[in-house]
């Protein structure tokens, strides 16, 4: 009996101190995008599109076609696995394809919830899209993450991924112009190829998000089969690394049922965690009011809201 009363209370308090972690992840993470912001005067790009690779002779900003989880990786004391594949070229090298197959195999820690899951690898069951500048992969294991970096309201998911070149040669002289967001403009603060800096993020820096948790559902969290779940994190702009607040997208905690992707949301009850732009973190209500939710994400709508949760 003593047993059965005890047992509730110690694995609350284990989810406390997993929330906590949790936390100091988003925190860390926030971190060294604003570490980047201070050496680079930008925040970290979210890259190209999820069929290019990140790659150091490419350097940081819109012309670094990985993911922003690959952009921050030397200001998370990562810098050896961000330089996998440098051979000072900039292309499909021999190199570059056997540096990212190794980075796309390494999971860090600081990416996973621990109470969603443990550090390791995951499935990719299907990858049909040519492999720009690494190797084409198609099952097998790789890095993920369970945070996702504000793409804004302004698309239904953090995609946008159409009109980007689909291989190495084509990049030089390619019309860039042609991105969605020409002339739909993405007012997150991480996007395909974006480069904002402090001073673009109009509403102010402790009124934006910046990165937060993702929801997955929970039949997915091992299988690579969800949308938000089925690609490597260190690849470039896709619905794994980046969450929309477009209208209609509130969070949401996991859960089986529905197709709810491209949201904001965790496996912890009542709330999830949200880094701001300042580098502050707050648990968001999944009660939160729609309009509210897509303030926050909104870096420019001139619309601040109370965010006394």
């Amino acid at each position: 009996m003593l047993v059965g009363l005890l047992l509730p209370a110690v694995q609350q308090a284990r989810e406390a101190a997993r929330q906590m972690q949790c936390s100091n992840n988003l925190r860390n993470l926030a971190l060294a995008c604003l570490n980047h912001e201070s050496g680079t005067r930008k925040m970290p790009s979210g890259g190209w599109a999820p069929h290019w690779d990140g790659d150091p002779d490419y350097g940081m900003g819109a012309n670094q076609p990985g993911s922003w989880c690959y952009s921050i990786l030397p200001f998370l004391e990562q810098n050896a696995l961000y330089q996998l594949g440098a051979d000072g070229q900039m292309g499909k090298t021999s190199e570059q394809i056997a540096g990212a197959e190794e980075r796309d195999s390494t999971a860090v820690g600081i990416f996973y919830c621990p109470s969603r899951r443990a550090t390791k690898t995951y499935p990719i069951l299907s990858d049909s899209q040519y492999q720009a500048n690494s190797q084409y992969t198609s099952g097998g294991s790789y890095a993920k993450t369970d945070y996702a970096a504000n793409y804004g309201s302004a698309f239904a998911n953090g995609q946008a991924q159409s009109y980007t070149p689909n291989a190495v040669g084509s990049v030089d002289g390619y019309a860039w112009t042609k991105d969605k967001e020409a002339t739909t403009p993405a007012n997150g603060v991480i996007f395909k190829r974006s480069e904002v800096t402090l001073g673009e993020i109009r509403d102010g820096t402790s009124n934006t998000y910046l990165i937060g948790e993702k929801y997955i559902q929970p039949e997915h969290y091992e299988n690579g089969s969800f949308i938000d779940n089925n690609f490597i994190l260190y690849r470039g702009a896709d619905n794994d690394c980046h969450a929309s607040t477009y209208p209609g997208r509130t969070p949401l905690q996991d859960r089986s049922m529905g197709t709810y992707n491209h949201r904001f949301g965790s496996c912890h009850a009542g709330a999830f965690g949200m880094a701001f732009c300042d580098g502050s973190v707050r648990r968001i209500p999944y009660s939160i009011e729609d309009e509210t939710h897509q303030n926050l994400g909104n870096r420019r709508d001139m619309k601040v809201v109370s965010i006394d949760f």
